[in-house]
């Protein structure tokens, strides 16, 4: 843009992520868009060379002293000078169409308060790709039942969502109440508060890649699994 602001803000929180966040930055900045795009990465007092190696790339690294991913992300939205925000995530690879995609649907339709795309995962554990081939098409299964049986905000997720920048200072940014997620009840109040519909990116060319370890660190994929079905068909949280 002439004035030189952006009109998209990718926000990225970050905790000891040096050895993700390099490739996930440089496939940041292989995106073809016509919008004009910034990076904020918000480091939550990483111990490694995380604030170091961002820098070194030429991208703006923010300190947040608050621990926590709420407080990073509410950090990096006070920081993001865009009309439009995306959420990204330090430990995911993003296709170069991801961003127009994205951001193509909140900037041509003023009913859609809220985007959010699909995503494999890149194993790092010690299950293998082929096995989460079909834990991805089970779990689109359990995305499409929750727009009818629960409620589409619980398939928000944090690395790979976007919304306006004012609707979200609106709504209290991403604070939230206990037992419940800051991204997915960003989206709850944001449809809630009358902005819009909460809207799929769908296509192949927006689907992201992001590791395994979430599923890991939460005991691996058989009880996300069980939790996935308990989630949408006995009403527990996410």
């Amino acid at each position: 843009r002439k004035d030189g602001s952006p009109d998209v803000s990718i926000v990225m929180p970050a905790y000891n992520e040096e050895e993700n966040i390099v490739r996930t930055l440089a496939s940041l900045t292989a995106n073809k868009t016509q919008f004009a795009v910034e990076i904020v990465v918000v480091d939550n007092n990483s111990k490694d060379k995380t604030a170091e190696l961002v820098q070194a790339c030429g991208v703006r690294c923010v300190p947040e002293t608050k621990q926590g991913i709420t407080n990073a992300r509410n950090g990096g939205l006070d920081a993001a000078a865009g009309k439009y925000i995306l959420n990204a995530d330090a430990d995911t690879i993003y296709p170069d169409e991801w961003i127009e995609r994205m951001i193509l649907p909140l900037h041509t339709n003023n009913n859609v308060a809220l985007v959010y795309g699909t995503f494999s995962f890149i194993p790092v554990g010690s299950t293998g790709r082929f096995t989460y081939f079909f834990y991805e098409h089970f779990a689109d299964f359990t995305r499409w039942l929750n727009k009818y049986l629960k409620d589409e905000a619980v398939n928000v997720y944090g690395f790979n969502s976007g919304f306006r920048k004012e609707q979200g200072y609106a709504v209290e940014k991403f604070n939230h109440p206990p037992g419940t997620n800051e991204d997915g009840y960003l989206a709850l109040k944001l449809r809630n508060k009358g902005f819009g519909k909460l809207h799929q990116v769908s296509h192949t060319k927006a689907l992201v890649w992001t590791t395994d370890r979430r599923l890991q660190i939460d005991g691996g994929l058989y009880k996300a699994t069980w939790r996935r079905i308990k989630r949408v068909f006995f009403g527990g949280p996410r």
